[in-house]
């Protein structure tokens, strides 16, 4: 109801400004058809922003503050022009018409120029009616900026089917094209790599619980760099986290005191705790580097290396665990054969 009241309270505003608008210009028109026509486009026009108001029920906020505060910032700089020209344009009452066009042509380049400007800014800044709050980014605590091989490994996407990322993930335009020159790559296997990665890409992007955005700004400092420093530059820029499977720029963020997600931590850190003198089953598929070493591997993917384990290739047998060492690159443990 508050909506059908607003849309014909500007229809009849509309009417207003039409037939005001005509009353103005009927002095200088001869031709009877043209007010008519004027009052009709006016009207026609009101017409279609209320149906693009129908047809587009979801509004973005840092949109809709942009042009909000674009048209303010706009009107107030065509009343600072039109008291500069004023000399220039003459007398006010002799010279209306020229007041009238210029201050039309100035105000409608202004408003543009400053709702353009908001816009293409709006992820430094945000504008919230009826105050301004400025705030990086608009969605969670910090956004998480996405690079190639946590796309390419998968993770992410089952990750976030969790619901535990509660903040805008960010794919940069500088990643997203190195993701698309392996998936055209002449190496099978780094093609098969990089059309996986578009798949996630397209899973997270179909996700309706992710806030998935594709990052396409050229910033003055990530010219010339490297796409790892790249990342950590853009993640510094937005205060925002990067997200990895690398541990090489795992080290290199942590450098430039920039926070990051570790999905091989994370990964780790939910796998099962074995500690030193308990007994693991595991299936030893190969020999080891070292003499009599025997290697399994648990369900998880982890790494168990088995002294005494050699002679014991292709079955299970029983170990007892002596340590684990475990970083950033995995986890891997160490056991001894147990005959028992």
């Amino acid at each position: 109801m508050p909506l059908l009241v607003l849309r014909c309270v500007f229809m009849m505003v509309a009417i207003g400004v039409a037939t005001l608008f005509v009353g103005m210009l009927k002095t200088y028109i001869s031709e009877t058809y043209v007010p008519w026509l004027i009052f009709v486009g006016i009207l026609g026009l009101a017409g279609a922003v209320i149906g693009a108001d129908i047809f587009i029920p979801r509004k973005q906020i840092d949109i809709i503050s942009g042009v909000y505060f674009g048209l303010l910032i706009g009107t107030f700089l065509t009343y600072m022009f039109m008291l500069a020209l004023q000399p220039l344009l003459g007398p006010l009452p002799e010279n209306k018409l020229a007041h009238d066009v210029a201050q039309l042509l100035i105000g409608m380049i202004l408003c543009y120029t400053c709702i353009s400007v908001l816009l293409q800014t709006k992820d430094d800044f945000r504008f919230i009616i009826p105050y301004v709050e400025f705030a990086k980014e608009v969605k969670g605590l910090k956004p998480y900026i996405l690079d190639t091989s946590v796309v390419i490994d998968g993770r992410i996407a089952d990750l976030a089917e969790t619901n535990i990322l509660d903040s805008q993930l960010i794919m940069p335009r500088f990643v997203l094209g190195e993701l698309q020159a392996i998936a055209d790559s002449s190496d099978k296997l780094r093609r098969a790599r990089g059309r996986r990665g578009l798949d996630m890409l397209n899973k997270l992007r179909n996700n309706p619980a992710v806030d998935l955005k594709i990052f396409d700004r050229e910033l003055p400092e990530l010219a010339n760099q490297a796409v790892d420093m790249k990342l950590v530059l853009l993640a510094k820029h937005l205060g925002g986290k990067v997200v990895t499977g690398d541990y090489n720029l795992n080290k290199v963020a942590k450098l430039h005191n920039v926070q990051v997600v570790n999905l091989n931590d994370i990964s780790n850190s939910l796998k099962p705790v074995f500690l030193p003198g308990e007994s693991v089953a595991v299936r030893i598929v190969k020999a080891g580097e070292e003499m009599g070493q025997g290697v399994g591997y648990l369900d998880d993917g982890t790494m168990i290396v088995v002294e005494g384990g050699r002679d014991h290739v292709g079955k299970e047998v029983k170990i007892s665990v002596t340590s684990v060492l475990q970083n950033s690159a995995g986890r891997m443990i160490f056991g001894k054969y147990s005959a028992a």
